[in-house]
């Protein structure tokens, strides 16, 4: 690891505090900071300063990590994201962490971890009209519609259901403690090779979330009256036409976390969801 890319959200308190910091620390162990972008923003040079990137840092929150992983579409470059946002299920490294992780970084004590990622395709009479690529999750709903929608499911061509609801989360492993949540879905670990299906509202208590392989091939079709929508990571829209049909499966190109030495996904969830942990007795 030698060259560092960040980016930031600017939106956040200190942004630009927490960027000089990575640069004053990286260069105390040798390490190069060769891009700094907004995420919020995509300039025409983006692809080639990615392509000059051993590692990249997400400066901010989970919107932050999923805008960054979106922007690497399917590149292998690692990514380490530190909080400076307030959920971070996402994202590994507190801010007072920053030095130490930079030190580790540039002695190479760290692994990196694989994240699924679900690849959504957009299928209209036959033909494929558009493709998406989500860490967390693909949701199709009503969308500003105030009625409900009735959406069929089927997995690997077998029929699921006809759901009567206000929609449908398609949810990856690191999705799962998002929208799904939310919406009554288990929470999955990181490494589990399946795909949470969760609905939102349904109009019949006898449904529940489903989770299937996700060597699976999940389908969901709509026949509303127009005002169905994609929506992708909660952050990119498509609008849906009567016909279309939406092909999700696993991608081949999975994204690369970088997970640091005493990193515990449990303790994040306790830490995140306040969970109480009994303490037990001192050893006599």
């Amino acid at each position: 690891m030698k060259n560092i890319g960040i980016v930031v959200n600017n939106g956040k308190p200190r942004a630009d505090e927490v960027v000089a910091r990575i640069e004053a620390a990286a260069a105390v162990v040798g390490l190069q900071v060769v891009f700094v972008r907004d995420a919020g923003l995509k300039t025409a040079d983006t692809d080639a300063a990615l392509d000059g990137c051993d590692v990249v840092m997400a400066l901010g929150g989970d919107g932050t990590m999923l805008r960054t992983v979106r922007l690497l579409d399917g590149r292998s470059i690692p990514v380490m994201g530190i909080n400076i946002g307030s959920l971070g299920f996402l994202t590994t490294i507190a801010e007072n962490e920053i030095e130490s992780a930079l030190k580790m970084l540039a002695e190479g004590a760290f692994s990196i971890r694989p994240r699924c990622i679900a690849e959504a395709t957009v299928m209209r009479e036959g033909r494929k009209i558009a493709g998406f690529r989500a860490l967390n999750e693909i949701l199709v709903s009503r969308g500003i519609s105030p009625r409900v929608v009735t959406l069929d499911v089927a997995v690997n061509g077998d029929r699921v259901a006809s759901y009567v609801c206000d929609g449908i989360i398609v949810s990856t492993p690191s999705g799962s403690t998002g929208h799904s949540l939310s919406a009554g879905g288990p929470i999955l670990h990181p490494d589990a090779g399946v795909f949470v299906v969760s609905l939102i509202c349904p109009h019949t208590l006898s449904s529940r979330p489903l989770v299937v392989c996700d060597s699976s091939q999940i389908e969901v079709g709509s026949t509303a009256a127009g005002g169905v929508r994609l929506a992708v990571d909660g952050q990119v829209e498509h609008v849906l036409e009567d016909s279309d049909s939406i092909i999700i499966t696993r991608s081949a190109k999975a994204a690369q976390f970088v997970i640091l030495p005493g990193f515990d996904y449990f303790s994040v969830l306790r830490r995140k969801l306040s969970w109480s942990v009994r303490q037990l007795p001192a050893a006599e």
